[in-house]
């Protein structure tokens, strides 16, 4: 009994070979495709135009060609948003073609998730064969939050797709070991740098040590290899980069999210270092050291806790934990199976690769002190659906040994433990699904550990996969059937708020309070004053949340009690509503102006410039707090008449002691400027001051 315990140290294992086929593979592959994409269509246009301050972009690069290079929140190209507009393109492309709206801006999106999913199954598909590969792009498909990025148009689908395709040429380079293949890497992870910035990064330690170690060629020509796909990553990035570095400054919008008016300082800062040490200077909150006492236990300020278990929290949990155990049980014991084989075997080289991406992005998620939101780990399902779908094949195939079995009930178990955690998190969501769940996967658990017939153990291996799917799927249904916009959105049922601190958390401002310790002022939906009113675990506007909407559809008189949704006017997270009485004032002679109006905040311009289709300034940028322009820019522009109007409300427009947009800098300085010497008009709750028209 105890030879069979140890696992095999000497003979590899047959391997199928990389063009294996059966019959039933690629009517299988055809009906995964086919449905995520009718899946991820249904009900898209529900999330309008989900992040408006992407939209908003996206609407200003179907205009302007300059806007479409630099990635400019208006067509006048004041500034930019706070990435680089790789992620833009194609849905500007789109809109140019098919016009303004929610559908040709989000279909994009979800091509990019039948892609994925396509690269994934090939991915895994050439070492491991065709079941792995389908199981691993089901998994995909169906996790929660790659189900709501995909149907959103942050950076982050772009992003995912392009690491997924350096993934899949890094796999092409391990089989022959051609040159090509390590530049097309590097091109991928380029691009997917002027996609997200350094967060693309975190895939190449695992990229690199694959071929290193599993690379044909000798240990020098593999070196060499590696740093052609390096030097291809730098030209693939670079371009843009020295392009917008050596563009006269004059002549081109303000970098947004820098201080400095540098792309340079926003890679390294806000969108690099910052993000891993909490210091990101012009955001929200400036920076770790700025919080208020008592703020996110673990080092993780307002973002939350950091820690080993961060993933798991009720903010994250639901979007991504539910496989991770049988991705790492199946990363062990993949290692394991594949014993001495040769330093290039390729399967063994694939368990390198996703497991390292696993572990890095993991861990850094884990513990960075920065801004951190749950939908950053739409960057794990790759690697957690590959390593499932290749585990599920080897236990299978190597069921015959109890030590595999073994493994094989420790990711069963395991998995059936952290679905009944998160399913448990929300007691009215699905209510019998836990509890089916919970009796179907503990079966399951004690089924494979049993050495059964074929027919017997092909039963346990559906319990075991309806244990580790029925709480996504579930979970992705929901996040189909709800509308989702706003700048921070998370997938199933609200079992979170405030930037992964549950409702009445006393780190984020005492309970129910705001950064600063204010009260967020609104009503939740028993009444009560203190929670932040439409917010979930993500101040993004979800389930149903429109501005001013609670959790459940109760009503918040417009979202005014609400700092950071703000009303009609929009706020730091939510985007202006204007009525169709103010868009009509805005567009009457409105082509006559640079910008038909200004706004602190790049949200709160956002709704007006999508309704006008006309350029509307977002000073400060997203946070308010880039200096662009300056009072005397901003003078000046009035002085032209190049600005109609000054939006003075939502965000609460510079209001002293404020949160969010506009509580100081120069967003402060123009606001405080335009009250002082121009007169506020009411209109649909929205203030107005006509800049053509001075007390």
């Amino acid at each position: 009994m105890t030879a069979t315990l140890t696992p095999p140290a000497t003979t590899p294992l047959p391997e199928p070979p990389p063009k294996q086929q059966i019959r039933w593979e690629y009517p299988a592959l055809a009906a995964l495709l086919i449905g995520t994409g009718i899946a991820y269509l249904c009900n898209l246009s529900a999330n309008g135009y989900a992040n408006s301050f992407y939209s908003a972009a996206v609407q200003a690069g179907s205009k302007s060609w300059k806007a479409f290079f630099f990635g400019s929140s208006d067509a006048a190209n004041s500034i930019t948003v706070d990435k680089p507009p790789a992620s833009l393109w194609l849905m500007e492309l789109s809109v140019r073609v098919f016009g303004l709206n929610s559908w040709s801006i989000l279909v994009p999106e979800v091509l990019l998730a039948i892609a994925s999913v396509a690269l994934v199954w090939a991915t895994v598909r050439r070492p491991f064969g065709p079941a792995a590969g389908l199981i691993a792009g089901l998994v995909l498909a169906v996790t929660p939050v790659a189900v709501l990025m995909f149907r959103f148009n942050n950076p982050d689908a772009l992003l995912v797709f392009l690491m997924v395709a350096a993934a899949w040429a890094m796999t092409r380079a391990i089989e022959d070991g051609r040159i090509r293949w390590l530049v097309l890497t590097g091109v991928f992870i380029g691009v997917g740098f002027l996609t997200k910035q350094l967060q693309v990064l975190l895939v190449v330690p695992a990229l690199a040590l694959t071929y290193l170690i599993a690379g044909p060629p000798k240990l020098g020509k593999r070196i060499l290899h590696l740093l052609a796909a390096g030097a291809a990553m730098l030209v693939s990035a670079g371009w843009w980069l020295l392009a917008v570095e050596l563009w006269p400054a004059s002549s081109r919008p303000w970098i947004g999210g820098s201080q400095h008016n540098s792309i340079l300082e926003l890679t390294l800062g806000y969108n690099g270092l910052g993000r891993l040490n909490g210091n990101e200077h012009g955001s929200v909150t400036p920076g770790r050291g700025d919080m208020p006492p008592g703020g996110g236990g673990g080092g993780g300020g307002m973002w939350g806790s950091t820690g080993i278990t961060r993933l798991f929290e009720p903010a994250q949990g639901g979007q991504i934990a539910w496989l991770i155990p049988a991705a790492l049980v199946a990363l062990v014991a993949g290692i394991l199976l594949r014993g001495k084989a040769a330093r290039t075997d390729g399967q063994r080289a694939s368990l390198i690769l996703w497991g390292g991406w696993l572990l890095v992005t993991g861990l850094t998620f884990s513990f960075m002190a920065g801004i951190f939101h749950q939908y950053y780990t739409v960057a794990l399902t790759p690697a957690v659906a590959a390593l499932v779908g290749i585990g599920a094949v080897q236990l299978w195939q190597q069921r015959h040994r109890l030590w595999v079995r073994l493994f094989a009930a420790l990711a069963v178990g395991s998995t059936t433990a952290t679905s009944w955690m998160l399913l448990s998190r929300d007691s009215n969501f699905v209510p019998w699904l836990r509890w089916t769940m919970l009796v179907v996967g503990a079966l399951a658990t004690i089924a494979v550990l049993l050495p059964a017939p074929r027919k017997l153990a092909l039963v346990a291996a559906l319990a075991a996969a309806f244990a580790g799917l029925s709480g996504p799927v579930a979970y992705s249904a929901q996040t189909i059937a709800t509308s989702h916009e706003g700048a921070i959105p998370s997938a199933g049922p609200n079992v979170a708020m405030m930037f992964g601190h549950r409702p009445g958390d006393a780190g984020f401002g005492g309970p129910g309070g705001m950064p600063d310790g204010r009260n967020a002022g609104g009503r939740n939906a028993n009444g009560a004053r203190g929670t932040a009113p439409g917010m979930n675990g993500t101040m993004g506007m979800q389930p149903g949340g429109h501005p001013g909407q609670l959790p459940g559809g109760a009503n918040d008189t417009a979202g005014q009690g609400n700092p950071m949704m703000g009303g009609p006017a929009g706020g730091l997270l939510g985007a202006s509503r204007p009525s169709d009485k103010v868009v009509a004032l805005l567009e009457n002679n409105g082509t006559d102006y640079t910008w038909v109006a200004a706004a602190v905040g790049s949200n709160s311009a956002a709704g007006f410039q999508l309704a006008t289709e006309l350029p509307v300034m977002p000073v400060g940028g997203f946070n308010g707090s880039d200096p662009s322009p300056t009072l005397d820019q901003f003078k000046e522009f009035v002085a032209d008449g190049r600005i109609h109007y000054f939006i003075g409300s939502g965000n609460r427009g510079g209001e002293e002691g404020g949160f969010g947009p506009g509580r100081s800098g120069t967003g402060a300085e123009i606001s405080k400027w335009v009250q002082e010497h121009y007169t506020a008009t009411e209109v649909d709750g929205v203030t107005l001051y006509d800049l053509t028209t001075a007390h």
